[in-house]
């Protein structure tokens, strides 16, 4: 019987600006803490990546955005990115991910024994500590089975493609396709504002770069890529945000680390 507490709420959310919230799961442990970004659109809001899906979240944003239409959007298809899209009646992903969306593969536990200890063994690799127990720090609610905990597959509505453009009536997102963390990584770019929603193919953290289906031919490919976007911000699938320059820092660290400059 797991010792953990009891959270008194499940989800954060901080305003970053009257069209801009992040959403985290500050219990869960830092590997899996994925940032959830809600943009506010004239005709409709965009959740980008929907979290481990341990608490349903469609009530939230169903606070955060009473009455809007809701596109769930899939940067990429692990676990702490998809865990609650099948509850939204619009779900986008790539079509290189569609598969794993419905039917799902890879990391489907919280419970850290059950992970392959290769995988486990890459996290450390990449940069992080390694995993307690489980991959929560908190129960959500009292009586909560850890161990039955599974990921929900769904059908995507939408399979986006590079170049695709997600049209919000007053903003509009160019898809762009950034393999290496994994085949089907989109960014979304906002060319008007220099806006990009990164997902997980940069962040301001140590990069996992060594998963089963992260490619570092391809990976430097794309942030040779990322290095020539306009890009005044951006918001990754973890950690805080930042700007031009530490995109540029972070895409040469990486590029030297893995001898392809």
């Amino acid at each position: 019987m797991t010792t953990l507490p009891v959270a008194e709420r499940w989800y954060e959310t901080t305003v970053v600006d009257d069209t801009l919230t992040m959403i985290l799961e500050p219990y869960v442990d830092r590997l899996e803490q994925a940032n959830m970004w809600l943009v506010r659109g004239r005709d409709a809001d965009l959740l980008i990546d929907q979290g481990m899906g341990i608490v349903p979240m469609k009530p939230l944003i169903d606070a955060l955005a009473p009455g809007r239409p809701v596109i769930a959007l899939a940067t990429h298809t692990h676990v702490d990115h998809v865990g609650a899209t099948h509850e939204f009646a619009e779900r986008w992903v790539h079509r290189i991910e569609a598969d794993d969306l419905r039917v799902p593969k890879g990391v489907s536990t919280l419970i850290s024994a059950e992970i392959d200890p290769v995988l486990r063994q890459c996290f450390v690799d990449a940069g992080y500590d390694p995993l307690g127990e489980y991959l929560i720090t908190a129960l959500p609610h009292a009586g909560y089975d850890i161990a039955s905990y599974r990921r929900i597959g769904c059908e995507p509505t939408r399979i986006l493609e590079e170049g695709d453009i997600v049209d919000l009536g007053d903003r509009q997102f160019e898809v762009l396709l950034v393999p290496g963390h994994s085949p089907g990584s989109i960014g979304l770019f906002e060319a008007e504002t220099g806006i990009f929603f990164a997902g997980d193919v940069i962040y301001n953290g140590p990069l996992v770069d060594n998963v089963p289906g992260a490619d570092l031919d391809v990976y430097a490919a794309t942030l040779k890529r990322l290095m020539q976007l306009p890009v005044s911000i951006v918001h990754a699938g973890h950690d805080p945000s930042f700007g031009r320059a530490r995109l540029v820092e972070i895409c040469e660290t990486y590029l030297r680390k893995w001898d392809r400059a």
